[in-house]
């Protein structure tokens, strides 16, 4: 696989997006969690220049929230991105972000099963799963009817769980492990934040072939 010239240090993309705030008023029932800047980062250096799947290529991030991933994809030269999510007021902070940022992204409020089409990659950071038992579930579906690949982050308690699954849709994947920071934004949180382990998936949607 060729390697891309670097346009932008990992260091800087993750400045750029920790200036992205996080969601204004986020809501339990979504697990709207901002996924952290230097996490964003990670996975979108290595998806665009281990893999070659960000710069050139058409990018949709399903459940975007406030936009880091959109807006990274953006800034590491992805030919279109877009973002979706059915929450206007995080789109709202997207859409400045991504003027202070001078990048372009088509945000879209609308429920991920509404999208329809054809993507080079999806990069997400969905719901986890805990408040409505197998969100991350849906946005795999999504994911991978509309995706040559996908990149999706996930608590590392689900990877068992997960593996079965994406062998019954006959789907190759790797994995990435790292942290992911949670700040206390919910009346039930006891602690300051916390560090979940999260696995980063990177699955090709193509089936497995003998």
């Amino acid at each position: 696989m060729p390697q891309r010239r670097i346009q932008i240090r990992k260091r800087d993309l993750a400045i750029a997006l920790q200036r992205v705030d996080h969601h204004p008023k986020p809501r339990v029932a979504l697990e709207q969690y901002t996924v952290p800047a230097d996490l964003a980062a990670e996975v979108l250096f290595s998806a665009c220049y281990v893999y070659d799947d960000i710069e050139g290529k058409s990018v949709v991030d399903l459940g975007t929230g406030t936009g880091r991933l959109a807006l990274g994809a953006s800034l590491l030269k992805a030919e279109y991105v877009v973002g979706v999510d059915i929450d206007q007021p995080s789109l709202n902070v997207a859409i400045a972000a991504g003027k202070m940022l001078g990048v372009h992204v088509d945000w879209v409020l609308a429920d991920i099963n509404s999208i329809r089409g054809r993507v080079n990659t999806v990069i997400m950071n969905p719901p986890f799963g805990t408040k409505e038992p197998h969100a991350d579930i849906k946005f795999l579906n999504v994911a991978l009817k509309i995706a040559d690949v996908v990149y999706s982050i996930h608590k590392s308690s689900t990877r068992s769980f997960l593996n079965r699954w994406l062998e019954e849709q006959e789907c190759k994947s790797e994995i990435l492990t790292s942290k992911m920071e949670i700040p206390h934004q919910f009346a039930f949180h006891q602690k300051k934040r916390k560090f979940v382990n999260v696995s980063v998936l990177r699955i090709l949607s193509q089936p497995l072939r003998p």
